[in-house]
């Protein structure tokens, strides 16, 4: 998939770990991390979340929410969020349809071998709902939370 950078944030509406439904446009007047990962309590997964939630209230500074998305159930979600105390919000999205819109489902290779699947990838929306970083494809999960801090930070 092409960048989404410049380009105006696909709507969503997916079912929150709080309970409640999240849009896109219930973010407007703040920035929006949105990483897209594949599997919850999984190792890269886990250090990419630690990570967002270590550095949780320098993005806070920045006017910035990070939610998290994959294909898991909110009761995966929630023993996610507990095994590791995660201060944000985990979207599900069990059909993949908000992450086919952003380019975070489709075909990759993984150690050689193609398949279908989440692509762990992040999108920074700016406060009128404007994509303005867009990693495709994210290669070191556990490094990935700061340079989207360092990104922010830049602004």
């Amino acid at each position: 998939m092409e960048t989404l950078e410049g380009k105006k944030a696909p709507a969503f509406t997916l079912a929150g770990s709080d309970g409640k439904m999240h849009s896109l446009k219930d973010y407007a007047g703040k920035r929006v991390v949105i990483y897209f990962y594949p599997r919850d309590n999984t190792p890269g997964c886990t250090k990419e979340a630690c990570g967002f939630r270590d550095l949780g209230e320098r993005f806070a500074n920045l006017n910035a929410v990070v939610l998290g998305v994959s294909k898991d159930s909110l009761a995966s979600h929630d023993k996610f969020i507990e095994k590791f105390n995660l201060p944000f919000v985990l979207l599900s999205d069990p059909n993949t349809k908000m992450m086919a819109k952003y380019g975070a489902f489709g075909e990759k290779v993984l150690y050689g071998k193609t398949s279908i699947g989440t692509i762990r990838s992040t999108v920074v929306v700016d406060e009128k709902g404007k994509v303005i970083k867009h990693w495709r494809k994210v290669s070191k999960a556990e490094a990935h939370p700061q340079k989207v801090l360092e990104f922010l930070q830049s602004l």
